[in-house]
């Protein structure tokens, strides 16, 4: 996941550079809200630590939300963009945090510690390319 998203935020960031890709003003709104929204949805590496799987998981729901939110406004570069980082993102979408109880799972895996953190390094990371984005 981290890998993947390190791969996309390098894309962008030499489309950008190069100016492949001149983001707009529209762009650059988006592209805020969504930096503020994954600043909101995630905290620091030590205090999503500190907390319950339970509160990890839904921060990280929460994060990919606030992707799919601003995927919603956009079109063109951005759209691909964060179209990609919900792709690399998905397999939060098949966690779970709770024990299965004998009942059925839906499929959902319970992930390690480094996957909770690899997948909170990667929004960080996300989100500092978007408030570089709304910066551009």
């Amino acid at each position: 996941m981290r890998a993947a998203v390190e791969d996309l935020v390098e894309e962008a960031e030499r489309r950008i550079r190069n100016r492949l890709w001149i983001p707009t003003k529209d762009d650059r709104v988006v592209a805020a809200k969504a930096a503020k929204d994954l600043d909101a949805a995630l905290g620091t590496a030590q205090s999503e630590e500190e907390r319950s799987e339970v509160d990890r998981l839904a921060h990280l729901r929460e994060a990919l939300a606030a992707l799919a939110i601003a995927l919603a406004h956009v079109h063109g570069p951005l759209a691909w963009f964060l179209g990609a980082a919900v792709t690399a993102l998905a397999p939060v979408l098949h966690w779970r945090a709770l024990p299965p109880e004998g009942g059925p799972t839906f499929g959902t895996v319970t992930p390690s510690p480094e996957q909770y953190r690899e997948a909170e390094d990667a929004i960080r990371r996300l989100r500092s390319t978007l408030a570089s984005i709304a910066a551009a």
